[in-house]
């Protein structure tokens, strides 16, 4: 009966803690679900107008229920900008940024963390400085250089503008994990007979994989959306990406905001895809960039 009792009173004085922890628990997440509610309020004001014929939206307003659900905004949207030529170009780019890009960065970042350039931190204090440069400093070089080069309004011109843009932030990034590579695995590696490229393929990129992941998908979703150097490189309708076609819709005094929004929403699907199919890859790698 005395352990009853000695139980019950330890469990009786963590109760109150354990109540309070549970209060906090739900007010976090009551927070947390508020926040998300009113982040996704104008997509569901974007999706709800997109279903809506025009003279829904201007007789019942923006917020108001669809009478019908109509599809005219998205057919109007996808025959006119010739949507699946800016979704080819979107993804050709994007993709290509992508994947060059993180080859570009672990190259960079493999010189300077593992192989110990001279005036390391002064090269990548100088990566860090090239991320804040505005895009409107760099579109004039950017723009003589490719018209010099006969690269004027061609996808390679942006795919190389913007390898070397997010190569830059990539290089930062990769060159600070690098750094702290463990030399273990190194000096292991070259008492095995491993060269650079053996070590760099064989031992840092399997370590390094999760960040790399990580890197893929944001250099694949920034490139997406990036709309004021494609406007000035891309003046084709064939070579011009799915931010474009959305921005073709706007003119000076007319806007028909059905069609506008189901563009929203049909340029904004790819994307949200792309994201759900990758979400468990940048979970990890996050996750596991917090343990180490």
């Amino acid at each position: 009966m005395t352990t009853l009792t000695l139980a019950r009173s330890r469990v009786s004085r963590k109760d109150p803690d354990r109540y309070k922890q549970g209060a906090a628990r739900w007010v976090v997440l009551a927070l947390v679900v508020l926040t998300a509610a009113l982040v996704l309020v104008p997509f569901a004001v974007m999706v709800m107008n997109a279903f809506k014929s025009p003279a829904d939206y201007s007789g019942n307003g923006p917020l108001a229920w669809p009478e019908s659900f109509q599809l005219d905004g998205l057919k109007t949207y996808w025959q006119q900008v010739h949507f699946e030529g800016k979704l080819l170009n979107s993804i050709i780019i994007s993709g290509s940024v992508a994947v060059l890009g993180v080859v570009l960065s672990l190259l960079n970042a493999y010189a300077l963390g593992v192989g110990r350039v001279r005036g390391r931190m002064w090269i990548v204090a100088l990566f860090l400085l090239a991320n804040m440069i505005p895009q409107e400093a760099l579109v004039y070089p950017l723009y003589s250089m490719a018209k010099s080069l006969g690269l004027y309004n061609s996808r390679l011109s942006v795919i190389i503008i913007f390898t070397v843009i997010q190569s830059a932030f990539g290089t930062y990034l990769l060159a600070s994990v690098l750094g702290t590579f463990p030399k273990a695995l190194l000096e292991a590696a070259a008492l095995d007979g491993a060269g650079r490229w053996t070590t760099l393929w064989r031992v840092v990129v399997p370590t390094v994989r999760p960040t790399l992941s990580v890197l893929l998908i944001f250099f694949f979703i920034w490139t997406w959306n990036e709309f004021f150097i494609p406007l000035v490189m891309l003046i084709d309708n064939s070579t011009q990406t799915v931010p474009l076609a959305l921005a073709s819709l706007q003119g000076d005094r007319l806007m028909d905001a059905t069609t506008t929004n189901a563009g929203a929403l049909i340029s904004l699907l790819p994307t949200v895809v792309f994201f759900l199919i990758f979400q468990r890859t940048l979970t990890r790698g996050v996750t596991v960039g917090a343990v180490k």
